[in-house]
């Protein structure tokens, strides 16, 4: 059963040797991140499921390892304590594992999935019931971006549907309104670029029956992309 999730935006960007120079622009969203892991250690889960946006699907055992080769940076992550040699966390999880490590997540075991970012909303649906469907004490760490097209500059320059598709997103993130979150356009999801549809709707399937309530605690857009961190519990 699902006792708590949290939803952060996945950016490498958040990890300050990737922004270098820029770094403090979301020290706030690190922030708010950090408080989100902060109710997720308070649920006293058995065990942590991580949700990640990826090109394919898969799942990540405890220990896998990940790096940020691709940013230009030497800094390996894990995710977890242990690990063997293995496939390579993809970028959302690999933010996930900084972000854990970060906080000092020890205490819980913790595995990965990767949500292929076309996933149609049927599977998606099947896979968050799978996800919870057993009877330990679950909780969910959900990353995923919003819409990349908020300004000229952001990376899927700007679209007038950008703003109220991610204002939807974060009201229904915020009040874990499930029926919204499974109702997000899937093909407008994919125009957007935003990432965090597939795993927000896993989330969704998985939180049924649960009874959880949701709290946004960020909701900005620097670089012309949705970036929102909320909690359910």
């Amino acid at each position: 059963m699902l006792v708590a999730a949290a939803v952060c935006p996945c950016p490498p960007l958040l990890v300050p040797e990737v922004a270098a120079g820029a770094a403090p622009e979301l020290d706030a969203a690190r922030a708010a991140c950090a408080d989100a892991l902060g109710v997720l250690a308070a649920a006293r889960p058995d065990r942590l499921v991580v949700l990640g946006p990826a090109e394919e699907g898969g799942h990540y055992p405890q220990g896998a390892r990940g790096s940020f080769r691709d940013f230009g940076v030497g800094l390996a992550v894990r995710l977890g304590p242990g690990g063997e040699p293995g496939p390579e966390l993809p970028a959302s999880l690999a933010v996930a594992a900084w972000l854990l490590a970060r906080t000092g997540w020890t205490d819980v075991p913790v595995e990965g999935v990767a949500v292929a970012a076309d996933l149609p909303a049927g599977q998606c649906a099947r896979l968050g019931a799978e996800t919870t469907g057993r009877n330990d004490r679950t909780a969910l760490l959900v990353m995923g971006d919003g819409s990349a097209s908020r300004t000229l500059k952001a990376p899927g320059y700007l679209d007038d549907r950008a703003a109220p598709f991610d204002a939807e997103a974060a009201r229904a993130l915020g009040t874990a309104d499930l029926a919204a979150l499974a109702a997000l356009d899937t093909g407008l999801a994919r125009a957007l670029q935003a990432s965090g549809r597939a795993p927000w709707q896993v989330l969704a399937a998985a939180a049924e029956g649960a009874g959880l309530d949701g709290t946004l605690l960020y909701d900005e857009a620097p670089y012309g992309v949705g970036y929102f961190v909320a909690t359910w519990s």
